[in-house]
């Protein structure tokens, strides 16, 4: 039987040199990927509409966490860092088969609403800054 469980998937920020960082207590991943916007190239002698594939817009990645600031590799001040000091920064996003998305993007980060009896969340907002190169498993 195919498919892959989510768990253990895992994001990182690239520190100095090629070393990845996870940031831990990641709980939902957005949809990655995007369509391409239609161009028409409709002509006079065309019956029907007609469309070419234009630039695709992956959008904004908006990432959830479990709340965690008790210190200085927490993921709340990992990522509150990045955004107050404007940073684009190399990011990987990693799946448990091996499969990697890497891209660059600044940040901004959300405290989630709270409520009686649940837990603190807080999303991460990467705003894109490449494109998404994507590596396929071994």
């Amino acid at each position: 039987m195919a498919g892959v469980l989510t768990k253990d998937t895992t994001l990182s920020v690239k520190g100095t040199g090629s070393t990845y960082t996870e940031i831990p207590f990641l709980m939902e991943v957005p949809e990655i990927g995007g369509e391409p916007d239609q161009v028409e190239v409709t002509t006079l002698g065309d019956s029907t509409r007609k469309y070419i594939a234009g630039i695709k817009d992956l959008g904004d990645l908006t990432f959830s966490f479990l709340y965690d600031n008790s210190g200085p590799a927490a993921n709340f001040r990992v990522l509150k860092a990045i955004e107050t000091l404007g940073e684009t920064k190399s990011f990987r996003l990693e799946y448990p088969d091996g499969t990697t998305h890497d891209f660059d993007a600044q940040v901004s980060v959300k405290m989630d609403s709270a409520a009686v009896n649940a837990a603190l969340t807080f999303t991460a907002s990467f705003y894109l800054q490449s494109e998404i190169a994507v590596t396929d498993p071994v």
